[in-house]
């Protein structure tokens, strides 16, 4: 057995999109390929604005905080819920109080074909 770290310290300081207080700690690529890596978000940490590169998983496993897409309207998120962009659309995530979340990217992504959608 190997043990591998993808904690806060393992990560590079997310630094694009007037981001704040967040880390992106890689996890793994693929051939197809498909990224998957974590966020970590302190109290107050923000990724910034910015367009999808391509469709993108953003699934919070501790903490809680909000997501918005391409309007103004921030939703709350908490640990197991999950957000699902398309490419090309505009996204942010932020937190008051800390949030970390597994993102996952892939062409070929298709969350609905597993996931129950959460309620409004």
């Amino acid at each position: 057995m190997k043990r591998f770290r993808f904690d806060r310290q393992a990560g590079k300081e997310i630094e694009r999109f007037d981001s704040v207080s967040a880390v992106f700690s890689r996890i793994v690529r693929t051939d197809e390929p498909v990224s998957i890596g974590c966020i970590h978000l302190q109290a107050g940490g923000v990724v910034g604005y910015h367009p999808a590169v391509c469709p993108q998983l953003f699934l919070v496993v501790s903490g809680e905080g909000w997501v918005r897409g391409e309007d103004d309207q921030r939703i709350p998120i908490q640990a197991g819920q999950a957000a699902f962009w398309e490419t090309g659309e505009g996204h942010e995530s932020g937190t008051e109080s800390g949030m970390t979340a597994i993102v996952i990217e892939g062409e070929r992504l298709d969350p609905q074909s597993f996931m129950p959608l959460l309620e409004a």
